[in-house]
């Protein structure tokens, strides 16, 4: 089913979620591309108003208003990343949960996307690997439209959850982020660097970019880079910025491939 077919089609999630009961902002951490010394995407996390941490703001999520707030996060990370000049990638998490039918619940982020003058193929879906999902065959499915329509996906906190590397045989998104469990001190741990160097490779198989996630120290950056990975996120690159788009210093993305 292409976009344009569904456009007289209605869900009645839209119709009987109408309004969320509380509002939220975003707060904006880089992810840099050593390679090229460039910033690669934004991910846009979620905030309360005065920058209040993203539990205050998912404890107010149910059954009721999930589908709502999934959608509301979609329009307001995509505006607002606009609104601060965006130019690269955003990487937006998303609810596979709330997704009833992924030709009817895209229609608002391309809506949004199309209004905002965003380009489709810049927006990058995330979903938690920990996440507890409830059909996988529907998750496989919307990777796959979404992919179809243009728009990236990926795996966040790769390696938190039991799936594993099954989770990438089946759903191929176009990028997995490593838990930042397994990044932490990894120049110094050989278990951990075994996993990843793992990961590394089956991701290089199946043609998957992989991102090292929650890095801290130039240490954990250097043994990744020896691996050949070329995009992080983390504090060191830097820390998320309310409402603004950080910039990243030119030495912290020094590092020799």
């Amino acid at each position: 089913m292409d976009l344009k077919d569904t456009a007289q089609i209605k869900c009645h999630q839209c119709a009987e979620h109408a309004r969320l009961d509380f509002d939220f902002s975003y707060a904006f951490q880089p992810i840099v591309d050593i390679g090229t010394s460039s910033i690669f995407s934004y991910e846009a996390l979620v905030r309360g108003v005065c920058n209040e941490p993203a539990e205050e703001i998912y404890n107010k999520v149910n059954q009721d208003n999930i589908y709502r707030f999934d959608q509301s996060c979609r329009v307001k990370a995509i505006d607002m990343a606009t609104r601060l000049g965006i130019d690269c990638r955003l990487n937006i998490n998303f609810f596979p949960n709330a997704v009833y039918q992924p030709e009817l619940c895209i229609r608002t982020t391309v809506a949004a996307a199309r209004a905002k003058g965003f380009p489709i193929e810049n927006i990058v879906f995330e979903v938690i690997e920990g996440e507890v999902i409830h059909d996988h065959r529907h998750l496989a499915h919307i990777i796959n439209y979404y992919k179809k329509q243009g728009f990236s996906t990926a795996i966040d906190d790769f390696g938190s959850g039991y799936a594993g590397l099954n989770l990438l045989a089946e759903y191929q998104p176009d990028f997995i982020k490593l838990d930042r469990q397994l990044v932490t001190g990894i120049h110094l741990n050989p278990p951990r660097q075994a996993s990843a160097r793992a990961v590394i490779q089956v991701c290089r198989d199946l043609h998957i970019g992989l991102l090292a996630e929650g890095v801290e120290e130039i240490t954990e950056v250097a043994w990744f880079a020896g691996q050949g990975v070329e995009l992080f996120q983390g504090n060191n690159f830097p820390e998320p910025g309310f409402e603004i788009l950080p910039e990243v210093p030119a030495e912290r993305m020094a590092i020799s491939l």
